[in-house]
C-alpha cells in the first residue's frame, strides 16, 4: 500500500503540532509507504527539512503556490476553452457551485499554463463580469490584478499532479484538499482521507477579517474561494476525521456529510514520559512551561504580560518559553522588546528543545494561543503528570475539563488575550500545590484513557485498511522496505 500525505505549510519545515502528527503518523506504520506532497509559498525553504525523514516515506515533492520560475515558464500557444470549460472556470471564479470534475480536466491539459491562463483572454471576460455584478465602483484594473493575485496559488495548486498511490491523505482541506481531490481525476480507483486538526476555512476566514494587506472589498472573495475549496474537498473525500466534537460540528455546518465525518483523537507515546529528568528538589523556583513556536498565532505578548503581573505578586515563578525561534523573526524581536520595556525578570526563551528534556522540570504548563486544534502539548504536558492553564481554543477545554469522563479538571480555561485572568489562573494554582498535583493527576488519568498513541494507532489503521479494501489494495503489517 502506497499513501501519498499532502500538507500545507508544516512538515517537514516547521515544528509544531500539526508537523509532530505527520511524523508520528508515519513512524506508527513501518508496513506502509508513505510519500509527501508539501505545499510552500517559494523555493527558498525547498530542502530545509527540520525533521529526520522516516524511512518508510520515499519521496518529498514540493508545491510551490508563489513560483516566479513557473510564470517565466509560460506555454507559446494561447489557450482555447470549449463552452463546458469556459463555463466550468467562470464556476470557480463566481459561482456557489463549482464544476469541480471540468475543472481538474482543464488542469489536466499539457498545453496550459497557469500564467496563460491568467492572462487569457477568457480570464479577462470573466473577470469583467464579475466586476459588472458587485465591484464597479472599483478601479477595474485594480481588481483585475488582485484577482489574478487571488487566483495564482489555487491555479498552481490546480495544476499540480500528484504522483499515484493507493491512498492520498490531506492534512486539511484548502489547496491541500484539492490536489488530493485533482489526484482522483488522474487515479479514480485511489481514495481521498483528509484530516482537519484546526478548521482550515475557519482559520483563514479568521485571518484574511484580521489582516491588514487585504482591502475589505476584497475579503469576501478570498473568503468565498476558501469556502468552496473547503466544499469540494468535502465531496470527493471517501473520510473525513477532525478531532474532537466541536470541530466535526463546524465541518458539518461547512458542508461535509455526516455520512463521512469521523472523530479520531490526538495520541501521544507515553512511553517516552517514563524516566524524563525531573525537577531539582532544590529548585526554589515555581516553572511556568510554554512549549510553542514564538509566533503571532500562540499570543506570546499576552503570555509575557500575564507573567509579569503574576511574578509581581510571586517572585519565586520562572516562565520558560520553550520552541523554535526561527519562525517570525519580527515577532521574536517584538517579545524581547516587550520584556525590556516591563523589565519583566525570570523568562527564559530557549529556542528548540527535547520536550523530554525539559517537560519534567515543570510545575505547570501555559498556552496562550489564538488558536488551537487539540495542542499535543497539553497532551504531553499530562503525560508528564502537569497541569495546564489555556485559552480556550479549539478544544483545550475539553481536554483540561474532559468529555464525558470521571476524572475533574487538569488546569484552568481562560478567555482568549485575557492578561488579567491568565495572571489570576497562574495565582489561583501556584499557591495550591496540592491542587497542581491533583489536577497532574486528573491529566494523566484522562490522557491513558483516552489519547494513548495506540488509539491512534488503531484509528488509522483500521483506516488505512478500509480504504485500501475499497481500492482493491492489499493491506499486510509486513515492514516496508525500500
Amino acid at each position: 500500500m502506497k499513501v501519498c500525505i499532502i500538507a500545507e505549510g508544516c512538515y517537514p519545515y516547521v515544528i509544531g503540532g500539526v508537523s509532530s502528527w505527520i511524523d508520528n503518523l508515519i513512524k506508527l506504520f513501518p508496513d506502509i509507504e508513505f510519500n509527501l506532497l508539501t505545499i510552500i509559498a517559494d523555493r527558498s525553504i525547498s530542502g530545509k527539512f527540520k525533521y529526520e525523514i522516516p524511512k518508510n516515506l520515499t519521496e518529498i515533492d514540493e508545491v510551490y503556490l508563489q513560483d516566479v520560475e513557473s510564470i517565466k515558464r509560460t506555454c507559446k500557444n494561447k489557450i482555447h476553452l470549449s463552452k463546458r470549460e469556459l463555463e466550468a472556470l467562470k464556476s470557480l471564479i463566481i459561482g456557489e457551485k463549482v464544476d469541480w470534475v471540468r475543472v481538474f480536466s482543464i488542469f489536466n491539459r499539457k498545453n496550459i499554463s497557469v500564467n496563460n491562463l491568467l492572462m487569457s483572454k477568457e480570464f479577462l471576460d470573466i473577470t469583467k463580469e464579475y466586476y459588472t455584478l458587485k465591484y464597479v465602483n472599483i478601479t477595474f484594473s485594480d481588481f483585475l490584478w488582485t484577482l489574478r493575485s487571488i487566483y495564482l496559488p489555487l491555479f498552481f495548486a490546480l495544476k499540480t499532479s500528484p504522483k499515484k498511490a493507493d491512498i492520498y491523505h490531506c492534512v486539511s482541506t484548502g489547496y491541500a484538499g484539492i490536489i488530493g481531490c485533482k489526484a482522483l481525476s488522474i487515479y479514480p480507483d485511489a481514495k481521498l482521507l483528509i484530516s482537519e486538526h484546526g478548521i482550515y476555512t475557519r482559520e483563514r476566514e479568521e485571518e484574511i477579517i484580521k489582516a491588514k494587506w487585504v482591502q475589505n472589498i476584497y475579503k469576501t472573495i478570498w473568503i468565498d474561494q476558501f469556502r468552496k475549496m473547503s466544499k469540494g474537498a468535502y465531496y470527493f473525500a471517501d473520510l473525513v476525521t477532525s478531532l474532537f466534537e466541536d470541530a466535526r460540528s463546524l465541518q458539518l455546518e461547512l458542508g461535509c456529510p455526516l455520512s463521512k465525518a469521523i472523530i479520531t483523537p490526538n495520541g501521544i507515546d507515553t512511553n517516552l514520559f517514563k524516566d524524563i529528568p525531573i525537577k531539582d528538589p532544590n529548585d526554589p523556583y515555581i516553572n511556568l512551561g510554554a512549549i510553542v513556536r514564538v509566533t503571532p498565532i500562540k499570543d506570546i505578548k499576552t503570555m509575557i504580560n500575564a507573567f509579569y503581573f503574576a511574578h509581581k505578586k510571586m517572585a519565586k515563578l520562572k516562565l520558560w518559553i520553550m520552541g523554535p525561534l526561527d519562525e517570525d523573526s519580527e515577532y521574536v524581536e517584538e517579545c524581547y522588546e516587550l520584556i525590556r520595556k516591563l523589565k519583566a525578570e525570570n523568562i527564559i526563551f530557549t529556542g528548540k528543545i527535547n520536550t523530554q528534556d525539559y517537560i519534567g522540570k515543570m510545575d505547570i504548563m501555559l498556552l496562550t494561543s489564538i488558536s488551537e486544534g487539540q495542542p499535543l502539548t497539553i497532551l504531553e504536558g499530562f503525560a508528564a503528570k502537569k497541569p495546564s492553564i489555556a485559552t480556550n481554543v479549539g478544544n483545550c477545554y475539553g481536554l483540561i475539563y474532559g468529555e464525558n469522563d470521571p476524572f475533574g479538571a487538569a488546569g484552568i480555561v481562560v478567555p482568549v488575550m485575557n492578561i488579567s485572568e491568565i495572571t489570576n489562573a497562574i495565582l489561583k494554582l501556584v499557591s495550591n500545590p496540592k491542587l497542581i498535583k491533583q489536577m497532574g493527576e486528573n491529566g494523566y488519568n484522562r490522557l491513558m484513557y483516552k489519547y494513548r498513541n495506540v488509539y491512534m494507532e488503531e484509528n488509522y489503521r483500521r483506516i488505512y485498511r478500509t480504504l485500501g479494501n475499497f481500492s482493491h489494495t492489499d493491506y499486510t503489517k509486513k515492514e516496508f522496505v525500500s
